[in-house]
C-alpha cells in the first residue's frame, strides 16, 4: 500500500512540475514603445491639455525646449491625500515630423490616442 501511495504522489508531483510549465519567452515583459503621431506639436499639447482637464487633472505648466514640450500636471481638487499633491510629467517630442509621447500614464495615453485619431 505504501509503495502505491508513494508512486501516486510522485506521479502527481511530476505532472504538476512538467504539466503546467510556461515557456520562458511568455514570461518576459517588454517595455511598451512610445506612441507616434503625424500631427503638429501644438495640436498634441492642446489635445493633452483637454484630456488631462477632462480626466480631473490640473495642468501646472508646459515648458517648451526646442522640439520638446514637457507638460507638468497633478491630480485635481478631488484628490483626497494629505499635503501637497504630487506633480507628474509627460514629455512630447517631435522626431522627423512625428510627435512622440513619453512618460505618459497608459490610461491618459489611450484618451489622447482616441482624440488625435479623430
Amino acid at each position: 500500500m505504501r509503495l502505491v501511495r508513494q508512486a501516486l504522489w510522485s506521479g502527481l508531483a511530476a505532472v504538476a512540475l512538467f504539466g503546467t510549465a510556461v515557456p520562458v519567452h511568455a514570461q518576459v515583459k517588454t517595455k511598451s514603445k512610445a506612441k507616434h503621431y503625424i500631427v503638429t506639436s501644438e495640436r498634441a499639447v492642446s489635445v493633452t491639455r483637454t484630456v488631462l482637464v477632462g480626466r480631473g487633472y490640473e495642468v501646472v505648466r508646459v515648458e517648451h525646449a526646442g522640439a520638446t514640450q514637457v507638460v507638468y500636471y497633478r491630480p485635481g481638487k478631488k484628490w483626497r491625500g494629505k499635503g501637497r499633491r504630487p506633480i507628474h510629467r509627460m514629455v512630447i517630442r517631435t522626431v522627423r515630423e512625428r510627435v512622440v509621447f513619453e512618460e505618459a500614464e497608459p490610461s491618459v495615453l489611450i484618451d489622447i490616442d482616441v482624440k488625435l485619431k479623430l
